[in-house]
């Protein structure tokens, strides 16, 4: 009992500092990007121009397949595709969390919560650099989400927090069995397509408690309906509060339990 409430106060001040050292999973996370792109002319903004393309071919497609029109559909399924590139960022790419920052783990001592802050940096830049597509489609179907779209600030945090956790669940597991991003990958295909990402909630009609069930549903809608110029329900924020309590206690478990053996298995 005493070892293991001490391994939970080195977990609690593994998260501190790696808050404090800000500068640093900031400056990584950048370079993160940069590294992807080095040489490049547009740089991170080949992700969105490749993005942009895929939204307008699939947004006219779908459109006239669910006889829906386009000025309605393209921008939900825009700010779909958007919101649920980030969430499935977080789950494909938490199985090398931990893995590909293999070189620091050994050499140099650094908190590995700092590997959490810096995934979760890089991915809310490309999220931002790819809200100019979002702004496109704003301006060319003249619409204005008004005040509502402040809603998807908090949205998109408890998207972010759960995505963070989710992935220090994922990191520190699949470093112990390699299998698992494989494994997560394949499961993040099926999500995407029982989720509303390309086809409207109201289409269940009577199997929607099927919807009801999926929390990433939930939390794409916390931060689509703001964008939309809609408030999200209770129902999405009642459900996301949850996964986010569950998701901190299982990745709080994990982290105490196996944080020491993090670098052993890298």
């Amino acid at each position: 009992m005493l070892q293991q409430g001490f391994q939970a106060r080195l977990a609690l001040a593994d998260i501190i500092d790696g808050i404090v050292r800000w500068p640093l999973w900031m400056k990584l996370g950048w370079n993160d990007i940069l590294k992807r792109y080095r040489r490049s002319v547009l740089g991170p903004f080949w992700l969105t121009a490749s993005m942009g393309m895929m939204i307008t071919v699939l947004g006219v497609l779908y459109a006239n397949l669910f006889n829906t029109p386009v000025h309605d559909f393209l921008p939900y399924l825009c700010v779909g595709i958007l919101v649920w590139t980030l969430i499935s960022s977080f789950l494909v790419e938490g199985g090398s969390l931990f893995a590909s920052a293999e070189s620091f783990i050994k050499q140099v001592r650094l908190p590995f919560s700092i590997y959490v802050y810096q995934s979760t940096w890089s991915k809310l830049i490309i999220f931002a650099h790819n809200l100019i597509i979002y702004g496109a489609v704003l301006a060319y179907f003249r619409i204005w989400p008004g005040a509502a779209a402040l809603l998807a600030i908090p949205g998109l945090v408890l998207v972010l927090f759960n995505g963070a956790v989710a992935s220090l669940s994922i990191g520190v597991v699949s470093a112990r069995f390699r299998d698992i991003p494989q494994f997560i990958n394949s499961i993040v295909q099926i999500l995407f397509f029982v989720t509303p990402v390309m086809w409207h909630p109201d289409l269940l009609r009577e199997h929607r408690l099927f919807l009801d069930l999926n929390p990433f549903y939930h939390l794409l809608e916390l931060v689509r309906q703001p964008l939309l110029g809609r408030a999200p329900t209770i129902e999405n924020y009642l459900v996301a509060s949850l996964l986010s309590v569950v998701n901190l206690a299982l990745a709080g478990a994990i982290f105490v339990r196996f944080r020491s053996r993090i670098a052993y298995w890298v």
